[in-house]
């Protein structure tokens, strides 16, 4: 092989090896991104993300009771105006119940299900 046909040669080849290195460089930086994307949202539309997951889970345990939307229609207390500074009383109610009428749901729902619905009723409905 003549020395410019070399030189074209190492040319592709450098050129061949900086596009693997950039497809991989790509790739690398999709796949933290993708793992990051949380950490660089705004807080608010995780919050709001929270709570539309809190309302799907209170709409299926707790509307019964509380009413649709927190509107409630007089069997429970109005979860609007549940003071939002003290949620340690909001998950002890709904960890352990509240006699007589509020059963415990703690077989039922876990830590993260319980932030997000109290994310909702933070919403006021």
């Amino acid at each position: 092989m003549d020395s410019t046909h070399q030189r074209v040669g190492h040319a592709n080849q450098k050129s061949l090896k900086a596009g693997a290195q950039m497809r991989s460089f790509v790739l690398k930086t999709l796949a933290l991104g993708g793992a990051l994307t949380l950490s660089v949202l705004p807080w608010s539309v995780v919050k709001a993300n929270d709570a539309a997951l809190g309302k799907e889970i209170y709409q299926d345990t707790c509307a019964a009771c509380h009413g649709r939307d927190m509107v409630s229609p007089g069997l429970a207390f109005d979860l609007r105006k549940f003071p939002l500074n003290e949620f340690d009383r909001f998950q002890n109610a709904v960890m352990n119940g509240k006699p007589p009428g509020m059963p415990a749901w703690r077989s039922q729902l876990n830590a993260e299900d319980i932030q997000a619905i109290w994310d909702y009723v933070k919403t006021g409905g």
